[in-house]
């Protein structure tokens, strides 16, 4: 794929959706956080469904470090894996609370050496809270870059490096909400919603989905 057929696509993704963001709720840099350990292998409505309930009563490190774990899990126990994340969130909690003044880290080795956060989401967090120009790639970006071929690559990680050398610097930021709001919604995994695509006729995908009769 060529640059200018790059460009256009971010631009069309841009005129579309001018301020994207991540459809996990939050207020504050350690709600984001926490939403997106709690989010791995689960979807941000579950997630969203929890965090509702759970961030009024408690939304900063001491406060969950003050329900503790057996309350913890009362209200996050909807969500796939939740003894392990309960597990992971407490101890990110004790961390941020003895090393960080019960403040989110702003490095990517900061967040990295917290458990249960990895590069993924260490990335969501630089990038949504922080305004950082990272690339977090999970399965709809993957896709995504692999499908249109806008950034081609064997692994999450080479599909990160790719994106990062190729999107233009302008859609940078954005860049990894839009291809997450269009593999969630239009590039989908079994049959791309391709008739119903901003970017069908620059997409180099060659088995494009042909629309149904009743679309």
């Amino acid at each position: 794929m060529n640059p200018a057929k790059r460009l256009a696509i971010f631009t069309r993704f841009r005129d579309a959706n001018p301020h994207p963001t991540t459809e996990l709720e939050y207020t504050t840099p350690f709600e984001l956080l926490i939403a997106v350990l709690l989010s791995a292998q689960s979807t941000d409505v579950g997630v969203n469904k929890a965090t509702r309930k759970l961030y009024p009563v408690a939304n900063t490190p001491q406060a969950i470090l003050d329900l503790g774990l057996d309350e913890l899990k009362t209200y996050i126990s909807t969500i796939g894996l939740y003894n392990n994340k309960a597990k992971n969130v407490i101890a990110t909690c004790e961390i941020l609370v003895n090393q960080y003044g019960g403040e989110v880290p702003r490095s990517r080795e900061a967040l990295e050496a917290l458990p249960g956060v990895g590069r993924k989401t260490a990335n969501v967090v630089l990038n949504t809270a922080f305004g950082e120009p990272t690339m977090a790639v999970d399965t709809h970006i993957f896709r995504v870059a692999n499908r249109t071929k806008i950034a081609p690559g064997k692994n999450v990680d080479e599909v990160e490096m790719k994106l990062l050398k190729f999107v233009p610097k302008e859609f940078l930021h954005d860049a990894h909400h839009w291809l997450i709001l269009h593999g969630r919604y239009t590039c989908v995994a079994r049959k791309p919603k391709c008739w119903n695509c901003i970017i069908n006729d620059l997409c180099e995908y060659k088995d494009k989905t042909p629309a149904p009769a009743d679309a």
